[in-house]
């Protein structure tokens, strides 16, 4: 896939290890790591940036990152080698992952999640209003075959291609701004949406609105690319509104421990 940005596999590594704010500085650096391990810009197996260059890239001190490093450890995510080719490295169990995850969507206010839900789709539209002016056909063709190739791969390689292939039609709007906000809200969202990917059923609602999408945009229709944008949004936070709550139902009833039964439970059933 071809666009003038620069590359869908550095733009989210980009955002990753942009300068962070001032506020709860090691919550956010563990936040920023996780939700690249969530949207697959950094790998299972995949070195972390030495202590001192993460500093610098997030704009804290070593300190802060360190602490951050040894909470990630701590939950499973990271692994720490020592010698000469050593350093962190990526851990992400499948089971560490979606829960913490499944944590930080309890944690999210319910209007917060509505309202993360709006400014993705506000962007997504708009991205794809500017591509059906300026993707070309032989673009929109490779995107729409990548998309074909892709519906039935298992759900961590699945999560991959439909980030790449999200953030390359943001990228095809040719608008750096836009495609900037893009990559900061889907940073934000990936790691929530990803739950839902154990759900076959809704891994492959989520599959076929982006295909619809792309068909819109080569058609030059940025009103069904919008309708469609709103439509498959709006089905995603109502997905997650509804884990959510299950969630929060289930830790009420018997303790934080059963998190990891309710996403067990929720894969079972969604493989049915």
């Amino acid at each position: 896939m071809n666009s003038q940005a620069q590359p869908t596999s550095s733009r989210m590594r980009t955002a990753a290890f942009a300068p962070i704010g001032d506020e709860g500085r090691t919550e956010l650096v563990v936040a920023r790591l996780v939700q690249a391990i969530s949207s697959g810009a950094l790998i299972e197996g995949e070195r972390l940036p030495a202590e001192a260059e993460l500093a610098q890239l997030f704009g804290v001190a070593v300190v802060t990152v360190r602490e951050a490093l040894e909470r990630l450890r701590g939950r499973g995510l990271i692994e720490t080698r020592r010698g000469r080719s050593g350093g962190s490295f990526v851990h992400s169990g499948i089971g560490a992952i979606e829960e913490f995850n499944a944590r930080a969507l309890m944690r999210m206010p319910r209007v917060a999640l509505a309202d993360l839900g709006v400014l993705y789709t506000v962007i997504t539209s708009a991205c794809a209003e500017y591509a059906c002016r300026r993707a070309t056909p032989e673009e929109l063709d490779i995107v729409h075959r990548v998309l074909i190739d892709a519906r039935e791969l298992p759900a961590g390689p699945w999560r991959r291609r439909i980030t790449d292939v999200q953030l390359e039609l943001a990228a095809l709007s040719q608008s750096v701004r836009l495609t900037s906000e893009h990559v900061s809200v889907q940073t934000e969202l990936t790691p929530l949406l990803s739950l839902q990917d154990a759900d076959t059923r809704q891994r492959h609602l989520t599959h076929d609105a982006l295909v619809a999408q792309v068909d819109a945009i080569s058609d030059g229709d940025p009103l069904a690319a919008h309708e469609i944008v709103r439509r498959s949004v709006r089905e995603a936070v109502t997905w997650l509104e509804v884990f959510r709550a299950e969630l929060l139902e289930a830790c009420d009833a018997h303790g934080d421990g059963d998190i990891a039964a309710v996403l067990a439970r929720r894969g079972a059933q969604g493989a049915e």
